[in-house]
C-alpha cells in the first residue's frame, strides 16, 4: 500500500475525535517504524507521517520531529534532503534456513553461520520450518536485535504435519500442536482421503497463498483414532519424519535372502562353532548382534572373543535393503516397539545370534592375561554357534551368587571386564552411571507401573567388552603406519566441553558446596568431574548435578574427522558392536573388509556426508524415543489428577518450573504464571527464578511439592501447581 493510500485509509479510521488521548510516545516510535517498512523507498515529512499514523495535535507532531530525528541519528533512516526521510534500507541480501515457532519467535540462519536473525511473522513470506530462503536485512535501530524479511522462498522443505483432523459439512482442518506452526491447516473436502472427525493425519502443505490465514493442506495418511496407542505411537514418529511402516519392496528383497551358510563360506573363516559362547541381552530383545566367547590357552592367558552379526556378508552396498538402512540410520526404540533399521527377517532371525543355531559373524580376538592386559588381538570373520541366551538378570545372578550355566566363563569374562574398567576410569573416562525411566504396559499399550532400571555388573561386563572391540577396531585402522597415508574411516567421536559451559557448571555446583577444576590437562578434567559424581553419590543432588553435568559436554557424534573420544578417554573409537541397529556399525564393517584385503582409501567427502546423516537420524531417534515416554508419563498421571507428590526442580525456563516426582520420575511443568505474590524472573547462569520484590527464589534441585492439576496427551505435557 502506497502512502496515498494508507493517507486516506488512516483519515477514515483516525479521526481525531475531541477529547482523543494523546498516543503514547512508545506506540508512536513503532507506529512510524511500521509506516516506513510498509513503504521503504518513498520519502516523507514529519506533517506525512504524523497524517498516515493519526497525529493530529501539535505536541504530539513535535514527538513526531523528534523521533524522525532520533531514527536519523540511528541510521534507521536516511534524510533524503532537509526534513524528509526514507527507510535506510540495507541493500545486503543474505541466503540460509527459515525457522519457524508458533509463538512468531521466527529466526533466520545464515547458510555461512553467524547469529541468528529475527523474522516478525508479518516479514515471513509464509516460508515454513526448514525452507531454503533469500532474506533482506532490514535496517536496524540501536539496542534493538537485527531483523530480516523474506524476500524469496529457494527450496521448499517437504513440510509434513501430524495432527487431529475437525471435519465439517463442507471442509476441515488439521489441528496441530505443533510447536513449528501456530495456525492449523486448512484442509479441502477433495483431499481429505477419507478422514474422519477425531482421527489422528498426517498433512502435507501444499501451498500458503498470500493472503490467506492458513495454509492449505492434503493427507496424506491416516493414522487412526486419536488416543489409541498404535495412533499415538504412530503418530510420534510421523512426527519426527521417521517411518512407522516397512516398505513392501524392501521386506520383500529380504524374503529373498537364504539363511543357508555354505560349507564354502565356514570354510573361509575361523570356525568358533565349539568354543563356549553366548549372548547377554535385555529379557525382551530379539535381535542379538552380539556374542561372547571365551576359553583358556595352553600358555594360561585366556582367548575372548567379540563376536559381532555379519549384516554386510548378506546386505550388499546400494541393494534395496541397505537403501532403506542408509535412510533410516538407526532402529528406533519408543517405550512400547522397536521400529528397526532392517526388515524383520534380517535382524530377527538371519542376523540374530540366536542359540544353536549357525551364524556369520565379524569377529575381535583377544589375548589377555589375568589382569585383562591385551597381548594380542585380530579382527577375523567367524562362524560361531551361541550355546546359551542369556538375560542381563540371570548373568547378573550367577554373579552374585557364583552358581549357573557356564559359570565359571561369566565369572572369568566379569573380572576381566572389571579391571578394563578400571583402567578405563583411571585413565580418565567419565564415570556416567545413571538410571532409567521403564514402564511396564498392559496389552493395550496402557503403562501400568514405573520403574528404574540400573546398570549392573552384568550389563557393565558386555559394556566393556563391546567397548574394547570397538576401540581395537578404530585403532586398527587410525593407526597408520610410519609413512603410511591414514585411510578414511568412520569414527565415533566426543569432544572436548566448552570451557565457557564448564565453568558456568563450576560455579553452579559451587553452592552445594562442591569444587571442579576446569583447567589443566584432558585427563586432570575428567579425573576432578569423576570425583564429584563420586561425592554426589547417593545425595540428593546427585541427578541435579549429573544432569547439568552432561548438558555442559560436547554431543557425541560420527565422523571421518578423529578427535577421539573424551568422555571415554580413549584417542580412537568407533562403533562396530551393532550393525543390526546401527548403519555406521555397517559402513565400519565394509571399510573394515575392504582395508583387512589391502584396498585402497575411500572417498572421505562421501562418507563424512554420511555420517553427518546419522549424526542427525539418531538424534531425532532420541527425541522420538523421549516424547514416546513423555506420552507414556502423561497416561500414567491421567488419573492422578488433584493428587499431591514431593519432587525435585529439574529444569528452570523463562516460561516456568519444571519438576520432577521422586517416586516415578514423571515430569511436569508448574507456569511462572502460577508463582504467585511476585513477578520471576529468570536467571539462565544460575538455573533459577528470583522474585523481584520478595528476592524468593525457585533453584535447580530444589525440592517442591505440587499437585497434579493437568495431563494434556495432545501437548505430551503434565502441569504441576504448588501444593498449599
Amino acid at each position: 500500500m502506497n502512502f496515498m493510500a494508507r493517507k486516506d485509509k488512516d483519515n477514515h479510521e483516525k479521526k481525531n475525535k475531541k477529547g482523543k488521548k494523546h498516543m503514547k510516545k512508545k506506540a508512536m516510535i513503532h507506529a512510524i517504524i511500521s509506516a516506513f517498512q510498509a513503504s521503504p523507498k518513498e520519502p516523507v515529512n514529519y506533517k506525512q507521517i504524523s497524517k498516515i499514523i493519526g497525529v493530529e495535535s501539535q505536541q504530539e507532531k513535535l514527538w513526531v520531529c523528534d523521533i524522525l530525528n532520533t531514527l536519523a541519528e540511528d541510521d534507521f533512516l536516511i534524510e533524503v534532503d532537509r526534513g524528509r526521510y526514507r527507510l535506510n534500507e540495507l541493500e545486503t541480501i543474505a541466503v540460509g534456513t527459515f525457522e519457524r515457532r508458533s509463538n512468531g519467535k521466527n529466526s533466520f540462519l545464515p547458510e555461512d553461520g553467524g547469529t541468528p536473525i529475527f523474522v516478525a511473522e508479518r516479514n515471513s513470506g509464509h516460508a515454513m520450518d526448514g525452507d531454503k530462503v533469500k532474506v533482506q536485512l532490514l535496517a536496524r535501530r540501536k539496542g534493538c536485535p537485527s531483523e530480516a524479511e523474506v524476500v524469496e522462498i529457494l527450496e521448499h522443505q517437504q513440510g509434513t504435519f501430524v495432527g487431529t483432523l475437525q471435519v465439517t459439512k463442507g471442509f476441515a482442518f488439521l489441528v496441530t500442536e505443533n510447536k513449528k506452526l501456530a495456525n492449523d491447516i486448512f484442509i479441502p473436502k477433495d483431499k481429505l482421503k477419507g478422514g474422519k472427525n477425531g482421527q489422528k493425519a498426517i498433512v502435507r502443505i501444499m501451498e500458503w497463498p498470500e493472503n490467506a490465514k492458513n495454509p492449505l493442506g492434503e493427507v496424506l495418511d491416516i493414522l487412526g483414532e486419536a488416543g489409541q496407542n498404535n495412533t499415538e505411537m504412530h503418530a510420534i514418529l510421523a512426527e519426527f519424519g521417521l517411518p512407522y511402516q516397512y516398505p513392501e519392496s524392501v521386506e520383500k528383497a529380504a524374503e529373498k535372502i537364504t539363511d543357508t551358510i555354505t560349507q564354502e563360506e565356514i570354510n573361509a573363516r575361523e570356525d568358533f562353532r565349539n568354543i563356549t559362547t553366548f549372548t547377554i541381552d535385555p529379557k525382551d530383545a530379539k535381535d542379538f548382534d552380539d556374542a561372547l566367547s571365551i576359553r583358556r590357552l595352553p600358555n594360561g592367558n585366556w582367548e575372548t572373543g567379540v563376536h559381532i552379526a555379519d549384516v554386510t556378508h548378506y546386505v550388499k552396498p546400494g541393494s534395496t535393503i541397505d537403501k532403506e538402512a542408509e535412510s533410516r540410520a538407526t532402529s528406533v526404540y519408543l517405550v512400547d516397539r522397536t521400529i528397526p533399521m532392517l526388515p524383520e527377517r534380517l535382524c530377527n532371525q538371519i542376523c540374530s545370534l540366536r542359540p544353536d543355531e549357525e551364524k556369520c559373524c565379524f569377529s575381535a580376538i583377544f589375548e589377555m592375561d589375568e589382569e585383562a592386559n591385551v597381548k594380542n588381538s585380530r579382527i577375523v570373520r567367524t562362524v560361531i554357534k551361541s550355546d546359551r541366551r542369556f538375560t542381563y538378570e540371570e548373568a547378573q545372578n550367577i554373579i552374585e551368587t557364583g552358581e549357573g550355566d557356564y559359570k565359571e566363563e561369566i565369572l572369568a569374562m566379569n573380572a576381566l571386564a572389571k579391571k578394563l574398567r578400571e583402567r578405563r576410569f583411571k585413565n580418565g573416562a567419565i564415570n556416567f552411571d545413571r538410571y532409567e525411566v521403564k514402564f511396564e504396559i498392559d496389552e493395550k499399550g496402557k503403562p501400568i507401573s514405573v520403574y528404574f532400571k540400573e546398570s549392573k555388573d552384568a550389563n557393565k561386563l558386555v559394556e566393556e567388552f563391546m567397548l574394547l572391540a570397538n576401540r581395537t577396531v578404530a585403532e586398527f585402522v587410525g593407526k597408520a603406519p610410519k609413512g603410511k597415508t591414514k585411510k578414511t574411516f568412520v569414527y565415533r567421536i566426543h569432544d572436548l566441553p566448552d570451557p565457557e559451559k564448564m565453568e558456568n557448571f563450576a560455579s553452579f555446583i559451587r553452592r552445594f558446596g562442591y569444587k571442579l577444576k576446569t583447567e589443566g590437562s584432558k585427563s586432570d578434567v575428567s579425573k576432578g568431574i569423576n570425583k564429584l559424581l563420586d561425592q554426589v553419590q547417593g545425595k540428593r543432588e546427585e541427578n541435579l548435578i549429573e544432569t547439568v553435568a552432561i548438558r555442559a559436554m560436547a554431543k557425541a557424534v560420527y565422523s571421518t574427522v578423529n578427535v577421539g573420544h573424551y568422555g571415554l578417554a580413549f584417542e580412537y573409537y568407533t562403533h562396530f558392536t551393532s550393525p543390526i541397529r546401527r548403519y555406521p556399525d555397517m559402513m565400519v564393517h565394509r571399510l573394515l573388509e575392504r582395508y583387512l584385503s589391502g584396498g585402497r582409501s575411500v572417498t572421505q567427502k562421501k562418507y563424512e556426508e554420511i555420517c553427518k546423516h546419522c549424526s542427525a537420524m539418531e538424534q531425532t531417534a532420541a527425541n522420538a524415543e523421549r516424547a514416546s515416554i513423555k506420552y507414556k508419563q502423561v497416561e500414567f498421571m491421567s488419573d492422578k489428577l488433584g493428587m499431591i507428590f514431593d519432587g525435585v526442580i529439574s529444569g528452570v525456563t523463562e516460561w516456568g518450573l519444571y519438576v520432577e516426582i521422586n517416586e516415578n520420575k514423571c515430569e511436569g511443568l508448574v507456569p511462572i504464571r502460577d508463582l504467585d505474590g511476585d513477578y520471576y524472573e529468570f536467571d539462565d547462569k544460575n538455573y533459577c527464578l528470583t522474585g523481584r520484590r520478595t528476592k524468593k527464589q525457585y533453584r535447580l534441585g530444589d525440592p517442591l511439592t505440587i499437585k497434579v492439576v493437568q495431563a494434556n496427551l495432545e501437548r505430551k505435557q503434565l502441569d504441576f501447581t504448588i501444593a498449599e
